[in-house]
């Protein structure tokens, strides 16, 4: 009888051990661990465009572009930088774009003699040939919030102003959305944005009402992928570094 006893108590003795073995199992760190699919390398050099990206503009070659008119770029080009002729129309991307992230360096004229609002260093990038992002000189320059630097214009107040002086260099960060169209031309979901202004996020995800309008309510008709569109108005405002990556 006493062998019996002896096993009985082992038993009773190893239960504890495998329902520990259960719950150590189940905390495994591995068992949530994913593996596949690995993310594509994205080199990063410093002070260039990430190995993935299309070099719109590199301080020399306008190749990626084309008057709004068409046929070639009237800008001037020097020094690294394409700056704004007045009176020559804007410019935009032979390439197509919906969803993107695109970044863009511009500046401002250093003189500002007689020109305030909306006349001081004037400009604006399009996404898809519609929707303005403000290019302006908003450093010390009052003017109405829905239309300073930073600001979808018209339509979205930037969170802060985070305009550097005229004369220097300032950069937008950008993650566009495209809208969505049904087959029947119906909006199934509005364009989005998201931007950072020398690195100061300026809007949050901010829903786009429609294409940018100076007079009337914005609104939404059916469109493809479109270019990019750099504005010309009245001022001799230069970009450089201009990168965009397809999403």
């Amino acid at each position: 009888m006493i062998r019996p006893l002896l096993t009985a108590a082992c038993m009773l003795a190893a239960a504890p051990a495998v329902a520990q073995t259960s719950v150590d199992a189940a905390r495994d760190p591995a068992k949530t661990e994913v593996w596949k699919p690995v993310p594509a390398l994205v080199a990063t050099p410093v002070n260039a465009a990430p190995s993935d990206a299309i070099v719109l503009f590199n301080g020399k070659d306008v190749s990626a572009w084309e008057s709004e008119q068409g046929g070639p770029v009237r800008w001037t080009v020097a020094d690294g930088a394409l700056t704004v002729v007045p009176g020559s129309k804007g410019i935009r991307t032979r390439q197509r774009f919906c969803d993107i992230q695109l970044h863009v360096e511009w500046r401002s004229p250093t003189e500002t003699k007689g020109f305030d609002g909306q006349n001081r260093g004037n400009s604006g990038i399009f996404l898809q040939e519609l929707y303005e992002l403000q290019v302006l000189d908003s450093y010390n320059n009052p003017t109405y919030a829905n239309g300073q630097a930073g600001s979808m214009y018209k339509q979205a107040i930037p969170l802060v102003n985070a305009s550097r002086a005229p004369g220097q260099w300032q950069a937008y960060d950008i993650i566009w959305k495209a809208p969505r169209f049904s087959q029947g031309g119906g909006l199934v979901s509005p364009a989005r944005i998201t931007v950072l202004h020398n690195g100061v996020l300026v809007q949050d995800d901010t829903v786009v009402s429609g294409k940018t309008e100076y007079i009337g309510a914005p609104s939404y008709a059916p469109h493809a992928c479109a270019p990019l569109y750099l504005q010309e108005h009245d001022s001799k405002v230069s970009y450089r570094n201009i990168w965009v990556r397809e999403l």
